[in-house]
């Protein structure tokens, strides 16, 4: 009998990254010549296309691990590697790979990359430590009643940011400023309360980036992120525009991020805010899992290197430090929202493809650049079925679309072309909306 390929886990994975898991599963096979095994709760059909066994097992369950175990049992001599996808698997995941004796991150310190209470009270305990590298540590405090908020307010007069402990993209976070409604902030929160939420001084540096890479391998990402309540991120830009002193401190505050939560090899992304001066900096979250918003998309436009097949290198021991070299090119993931709030629907791939052009003529003419000059990497509706999305976001799911561009270093400022493109982006889905009501085309983008 002809002996069996060996196996690459994979512990869990958020829905909208099917794609990435997709590619990972390739890279695996491609590279060490595995089959690929997914472990999720309720496995779905496309899951199943992707992979080649799932195993149905919920990493938040109380009994994850002993699950996991029990249903691997037929498979484990078979498996050569795995990865932890997932924030909801970050802690559980890792202790499964080490019960099954594979190489992971620390297990045990994965509890601030999980939980953004946890990472505060472990920021606490080296607070001096962490002051000494010029990392300011935020005050904060668990939250369970409004009485809470108010007992914070009364310490931080002019204002203070509410978040759900274990959740991402911005999900029920919100600035709260003297004079706001504390109940209707709490109201915000509380369908997370069953896994905690936090109150946090508000970090006084206006500018945000983000560390990323896998292992010994990094670069630092730019963030563009609304004002007002919601601080939503609108945009990630590659490279970031830093001085030697800005990018000394975003690197320093980013490793300690690292080593507080026991990333060692696997991948990272650390959000950070960095003061006018570009000496200080602070950790607003720390993420032991690849970036959102196609960041490693970007990545590898900019820099040529697959971060996804560096992954699946250091998970077989395969560790290597690949170079992040100066680029000649720069990319955007811009998030593009709507006019107005309605329920709206995907429009047929020839109209949304019409549309995002109709979008980037405009916004090149706005930056006085050709519109072939705007290389569009990937492009897609946030989801095919019809919803509700309102025009001021309150989380990175409230946009219509995203697409990623890359220009040539020079042509243009991408920041503001970044800008230019969300407004003729709203200009074009305006008259997009006009024109399928007024044809009564019920399967184009309508606003209720």
């Amino acid at each position: 009998m002809d002996e069996q390929p060996s196996i690459f886990l994979i512990v869990d994975y958020n829905l909208t990254r099917i794609r990435d898991v997709e590619h990972i599963a390739r890279s695996a096979r491609q590279k060490y010549g595995t089959q690929t095994m997914l472990i999720r709760a309720r496995p779905a059909a496309h899951d199943r296309e992707i992979c080649d066994h799932v195993i149905d097992a919920d990493p938040l369950g109380a009994n994850f691990v002993e699950t996991a175990l029990s249903r691997l049992t037929s498979f484990r001599e078979r498996i050569r590697a795995a990865i932890v996808f997932s924030d909801n698997a970050v802690q559980r995941g890792a202790e499964l790979l080490e019960r099954l004796d594979l190489p992971t991150d620390s297990a045990f310190l994965a509890a601030g990359a999980f939980s953004k209470r946890a990472y505060r009270e472990m920021e606490e305990r080296i607070r001096d430590l962490l002051e000494a590298q010029s990392i300011l540590v935020p005050q904060s405090a668990s939250v369970t009643a409004v009485d809470d908020l108010r007992r914070f307010a009364e310490n931080h007069p002019t204002g203070f940011v509410l978040k759900p402990s274990c959740e991402g993209n911005n999900r029920g976070v919100v600035v709260v400023r003297e004079g706001d409604s504390l109940e209707a902030a709490f109201a915000l929160v509380e369908p997370y309360l069953a896994n905690g939420a936090v109150c946090e001084q508000l970090i006084p540096f206006p500018r945000e980036f983000s560390f990323d890479g896998v292992g010994e391998t990094e670069f630092i990402t730019e963030k563009v992120s609304a004002d007002g309540p919601y601080p939503v991120e609108v945009a990630q830009i590659l490279p970031a525009r830093l001085t030697v002193i800005e990018r000394a401190t975003l690197t320093r505050a980013g490793r300690l991020a690292n080593m507080i939560v026991g990333q060692r090899n696997g991948p990272f992304h650390n959000e950070i805010r960095l003061s006018d001066d570009g000496r200080q900096a602070a950790v607003v979250e720390p993420n032991r899992r690849p970036a959102g918003m196609k960041i490693w998309t970007l990545a590898q436009a900019v820099y040529g290197l697959d971060f996804y097949g560096v992954w699946v290198d250091a998970a077989f021991g395969s560790t290597r430090h690949a170079a992040v070299v100066p680029a000649s090119t720069e990319a955007a993931t811009v998030m593009l929202g709507v006019p107005e709030d309605g329920r709206y629907a995907a429009p047929n791939d020839d109209d949304a493809q019409a549309l995002l052009n109709q979008a980037i003529v405009r916004a090149a003419s706005m930056c006085s650049i050709a519109p072939d000059m705007i290389d569009v990497l990937e492009y897609a509706w946030l989801s095919n079925e019809e919803r509700t999305i309102p025009a001021l976001p309150r989380e990175n799911s409230d946009f219509a679309a995203q697409v990623c561009i890359a220009i040539d270093v020079g042509c243009a400022d991408i920041r503001r072309l970044v800008h230019a493109l969300q407004q003729a982006w709203i200009t074009a889905l305006t008259e997009h909306v006009g024109n399928s009501s007024s044809r009564n085309q019920q399967q184009l983008v309508q606003p209720a």
